[in-house]
């Protein structure tokens, strides 16, 4: 039996005579998806398989889905006779294109059996075997076409009895989830390795005199991830290779190949004279320096570093693909890929072809437009200090040049550094960005494919959630024109439905929303004064830096906009508010144990940023109507006078005034006349997220009371900036709580507030089928949705009240499964790209048509 190696990503070629028996091996060895048959496309494209004329459309479309699969990361393998060389060179050309290898399986069977095959077929011949033979049989070194592994099976007997078995590429290890310590270029610092392993928690094994010769296994059972370039420039270029080798190979450690261990394998190679002449590498860069100091190893030794680097591979991908180590960094579209481009981009990066003014080349900054899910962790260009930009970290942090040695520790994420030692060699050139301006504005940028068209938004808090391009436009509109700076943008709250009635009298009440989460299970909730102003996010920092750790900002210590994203004052009034708001959250910050929160909130008065409204759409109907229902009135009364039976129009005519004049007190009570910046007022009600620079967390599984508690701390810090949230705790399965709940919404509405919020107590609650329970319903007072839907709306409760409220929830959960997902990412350290398809995504959800008085 033989046994036919085939990696899990590649294209497979048949190679082998008309009647070889491709197909049956195919149908044997292959899922059916995975063949692509010649004949079978001949077939699509011209109804009959044998019809040779169909041969170039049949081929133009099986490579076309051959390339589409193979872009997908799908195993193709192609059934063609593929006799004949330039046949075989459009495939393996295929497969360079995707960076996958080239199979090539030859079916060899005696040209006797294969005319005995054909015999009484119509579409083949004795003559088409026997040339098709002849060009087989000059087919003879498969490997230099370009084909990375050839299996050849000779004979019947020998294709029966094969065995086919599925391996893995080199780089892959998905299902080595670490946990890891991924170490940043060493580059011959032997002494801040060890101080670095150390303070990661290993511990050095010690020969007689007292050198280090290896580490006793982590007792947390984490491995090293070593990025590459371990050599050159640095003091001890041997000390670092013994200590990496031997933790390779007691399986504690993992290394990529850098462009430093390639330069320096070619040396050796060609020092023992087993390099070719194209070999010829440059002395620079350290390279001498590292020869000189492996002169002074035993040949053994030498030996054992040759191996070793020779088995080192470009790239590795991790824990079911969440995380890639290279060397330079790598590309999504190349992950997990093989091929000689692969293998260059991974240990030199991708070059513009032009040369900086120090004369090197000038790399192109793919980490600016990497939009991957996984985590690519890299080293190679020097930094200032690691940041993360677009899910991709750089951990060369210049140890040789007098720097850092840094590590990551995944999956916690934590970063883990020492200091050089000494200066061992004099950069070249300036460092590239790390956590710098030049990073914060890479985390700004976000391009218009980033949220622009029909998207479906993966959440963990639900079902994903579908934006269509048309809104999607709608929302960049928005954005691009008014929004804030987009770094501060990393939440936008959601819609909130209102709950309907029990009683006849009313349009929305509290026991139909206590009913609402009692039936869902939910038996305790927070009822929430509701303050008539606008909804309002804050975001604030301890201090410069947070801002620019947490938030890429270098100009600012916080945000303070509106549900859209606007910014509710100028720069100056907003930089004053702000001002007094950090100050305020100076205890907050040390409770919390955070540098940064996001608040959400209501900004009062409601005058203050809604007077255009209030004109247009309020003050405008009571101005209009006054004089005219008195010209009214006093045409009836002449009527009357005249003895006209117009008391039923009097009548209504004086209901009218009434109603009218109801609404305007009712809109008049929520304006602050006179209300001037001096007057603005910030009503927090819940902690979105909060964080310093070792965690960032989301709060929404803390209770409603936790948050209340802690957020009127700011207006017993400042009680002329911030207001209190009045609350009551409700029973929903007590009549007597839900009697006090009912009642304590009475006097809020008859103050001449607007209502109140009803939330489940726990915050975030789902139902007993997993679903997440609305977050919160509003409870209007009567006066309040006069001004909503109109000075006689009560005249029409009938209708109204049979008002659909459907869609208005389903709307408010979608909308909040993203606001919570953004600040998720947030918290995860996503790039800005990923935040705003949530941001973007509330934002859009919003165009969708909906009553507005809901």
């Amino acid at each position: 039996m033989t046994d036919i190696e085939v990696p899990d990503l590649c294209l497979v070629v048949l190679i082998g005579v008309s009647g070889a028996g491709k197909t049956t091996f195919a149908r044997n060895h292959f899922r059916d998806t995975e063949v692509l048959s010649s004949d079978t496309f001949r077939g699509m494209v011209a109804d009959d398989p044998a019809d040779q004329s169909a041969t170039g459309d049949a081929f133009a479309a099986l490579f076309d889905v051959a390339g589409r699969r193979l872009r997908r990361g799908l195993l193709t393998v192609v059934d063609a006779t593929s006799v004949r060389a330039e046949d075989r060179r459009a495939l393996v050309e295929l497969a360079k294109e995707h960076d996958v290898f080239a199979v090539a399986i030859v079916l060899d069977v005696p040209v006797t059996e294969l005319v005995r095959r054909v015999a009484g077929r119509a579409d083949v011949d004795e003559g088409v075997v026997r040339r098709q033979h002849t060009l087989l049989k000059q087919a003879r070194n498969l490997r230099k076409e370009g084909f990375r592994f050839v299996h050849t099976l000779t004979g019947v007997d020998d294709i029966d009895a094969a065995a086919l078995v599925r391996t893995r590429v080199f780089n892959d290890r998905t299902d080595d989830h670490g946990p890891f310590d991924i170490i940043g270029d060493v580059h011959g610092c032997c002494d801040e390795l060890y101080d670095l392993l150390v303070d990661l928690g290993w511990s050095p094994r010690r020969d007689e005199d007292g050198t280090v010769y290896g580490m006793d296994d982590h007792p947390d059972g984490r491995r090293v991830a070593f990025v590459g370039d371990l050599v050159d420039r640095g003091p001890d270029t041997a000390g670092v290779l013994r200590l990496v080798m031997a933790m390779v190979e007691a399986g504690q450690a993992i290394c990529v190949r850098g462009n430093h261990e390639e330069k320096l394998l070619r040396a050796l190679r060609q020092r023992r004279g087993s390099g070719r002449s194209r070999d010829s590498v440059s002395l620079s860069n350290g390279l001498a320096e590292s020869l000189a100091q492996l002169d002074q190893q035993p040949a053994e030794f030498i030996d054992e570093v040759i191996v070793f680097l020779d088995s080192l591979v470009s790239h590795y991908v991790f824990d079911d693909g969440q995380l890639v180590v290279a060397h330079a960094g790598l590309a999504e579209r190349y992950h997990g890929r093989t091929s000689g481009r692969v293998r260059s981009l991974a240990m030199y990066g991708e070059t513009t072809g032009d040369t900086d003014r120090w004369g090197f080349p000038v790399r192109v900054d793919w980490a600016r437009d990497y939009r991957g899910r996984a985590r690519v962790v890299y080293g190679h260009t020097p930094v200032a200090a690691a940041g993360w930009v677009n899910n991709t970290l750089c951990l060369d942090t210049g140890c040789v040049f007098g720097g850092r040695l840094t590590a990551l520790r995944y999956p916690e994420m934590d970063l883990v550094d020492v200091a050089a030692r000494q200066t061992y060699w004099a950069p070249e050139r300036p460092m590239g960005y790390g956590e710098s301006d030049a990073d914060a504005r890479v985390r700004a940028a976000v391009r218009l494919d980033d949220v622009a068209g029909k998207r479906r938004i993966l959440t963990r808090y639900g079902p994903s959630v579908l934006v269509t391009e048309e809104h999607s436009a709608t929302a960049l509109e928005v954005m691009s024109r008014f929004a804030i700076d987009p770094r501060w943008l990393r939440y936008l709250p959601p819609t909130m439905s209102p709950v309907g009635s029990t009683d006849p009298a009313l349009l929305e009440d509290p026991q139909a929303a206590f009913d609402f989460y009692t039936e869902r299970g939910v038996t305790e909730v927070v009822c929430e004064e509701k303050h008539m102003g606008s909804r309002a996010v804050l975001v604030v920092t301890r201090d410069d830096d947070a801002a620019r750790r947490a938030f890429g900002v270098t100009d600012g210590t916080g945000a303070l906009y509106t549900r859209t994203g606007r910014s509710f004052f100028d720069a100056s009034t907003t930089a004053a508010t702000l001002k007094r708001a950090k100050e305020a959250s100076r205890t907050l910050f040390d409770q919390l144990d955070c540098d940064w929160l996001i608040l959400d909130a209501e900004s009062l008065p409601w005058n203050i940023k809604g007077e255009g409204l209030i004109c247009d759409e309020f003050a405008s109907v009571s101005a209009a109507a006054v004089p005219e229902l008195a010209q009214l009135s006093a045409e009836l009364d002449r009527a009357a006078e005249r003895d006209l039976d117009v008391d039923a129009l009097r009548s209504g005519a004086a209901q009218q005034r009434n109603d009218i004049d109801e609404f305007t007190d009712a809109y008049r009570r929520h304006v602050q006349v006179g209300a001037t910046i001096d007057d603005v007022r910030i009503a927090p009600f819940e902690i979105l997220a909060c964080g310093n620079s070792d965690q960032s967390m989301t709060l929404e599984t803390r209770s409603h009371q936790w948050h209340l508690e802690r957020v009127n701390r700011l207006a017993e810090a400042d009680e002329s900036l911030f207001v209190p949230a009045a609350h009551l705790v409700v029973n929903t399965t007590d009549e007597m709580s839900r009697s006090e709940g009912a009642d304590w919404w009475r006097d809020i509405v008859a103050r001449g507030g607007e209502g109140m919020v009803v939330k489940p107590s726990d915050n975030l609650v789902r139902d007993n089928k997993g679903r997440i329970v609305a977050p919160g319903l509003k409870v209007r007072g009567p006066e309040y949705l006069r001004i909503i839907y109109g000075p006689g709306y009560k005249h029409d409760l009938r209708r109204l009240r049979s008002r659909d409220l459907t869609h208005k929830r389903s709307l408010a959960l979608r909308e909040y499964q993203l606001g919570r997902e953004a600040l998720a990412r947030h918290t995860d350290r996503d790039p800005l790209w990923r935040i705003h398809e949530c941001v973007f995504g509330v934002l859009a959800l919003e165009s969708e048509p909906t009553d507005t008085r809901l």
